[in-house]
């Protein structure tokens, strides 16, 4: 059987983007802690990056496998939607899964040129349209992915389309405007925003070498686990 070699680079992508989450969580422990917020804004553009490559390699993969991936992602945002109420204050949103679903939808319809594919990346953009306000990154975000899968094999500097659509699904309204008073916090995470896919695509084409603990399906676990450890946390040290 032939084996397709696993890429340190995407393991490494995934990790990072895990390690940002959390970093950007810890800003709800208790403590002020707002320059979290920073490193936060590249987690979601990480983890669709990390979507964007699987499904470029996922041309010659079976239709079963597609439907698996989009399944445990759907297990996962129903899975972490309680811990993530339980340890978020006055969440505004659905945890990020949801966005991450639709994005999915949206980024195959563009791929795969299939009935089924095309009517399901419809109704997902539908969906991000009429309730942008219950996603989290909204509207933007859902296109985040798509954006992510055009750019993944273009020069370099194509990132920065990825980056603005990311910087919208970040409420730019609200960073320039914290920006324009000042706040140090607004004008290094529009930065962040920016360049985000970026640096992502430098480290998977400069990283393959390296060797991190793949990240396999048991990681879909990851993240309900980590509302509830800090939770835990918080609970310490309250």
């Amino acid at each position: 059987m032939h084996m397709t070699p696993r890429d340190g680079a995407l393991d490494l992508l995934k990790w990072l983007a895990l390690l940002s989450m959390v970093l950007d969580h810890l800003r709800y422990v208790g403590y002020s802690v707002d320059f979290l917020y920073v490193p936060g804004r590249l987690a979601f553009p990480w983890f669709c990056l990390a979507m964007a490559t699987n499904l470029a390699r996922a041309r010659a993969a079976t239709a079963t496998g597609q439907w698996r991936y989009l399944g445990w992602l759907i297990v996962f945002s129903a899975i972490s939607e309680i811990p993530y109420r339980i340890y978020i204050p006055d969440p505004d949103t659905f945890n990020v899964m949801p966005t991450l679903v639709l994005g999915l939808l949206v980024a195959r319809g563009w791929q795969q040129p299939t009935l089924q594919s095309r009517w399901l990346a419809i109704g997902a953009v539908l969906l991000a349209l009429v309730f942008p306000e219950r996603l989290m990154f909204g509207f933007f975000g859902v296109l985040l992915p798509l954006a992510m899968l055009l750019v993944i094999r273009r020069p370099w500097y194509f990132s920065l389309l990825p980056g603005l659509v990311c910087l919208a699904a970040n409420q730019w309204q609200v960073l320039y405007g914290a920006a324009r008073m000042g706040n140090s916090a607004a004008i290094f995470g529009i930065a962040a925003c920016l360049i985000a896919p970026l640096i992502g695509v430098l480290l998977l084409q400069h990283a393959r070498s390296l060797k991190p603990p793949p990240m396999r399906r048991w990681a879909y676990a990851l993240y309900p686990a980590h509302f509830l450890a800090l939770l835990a946390l918080r609970q310490l040290i309250a």
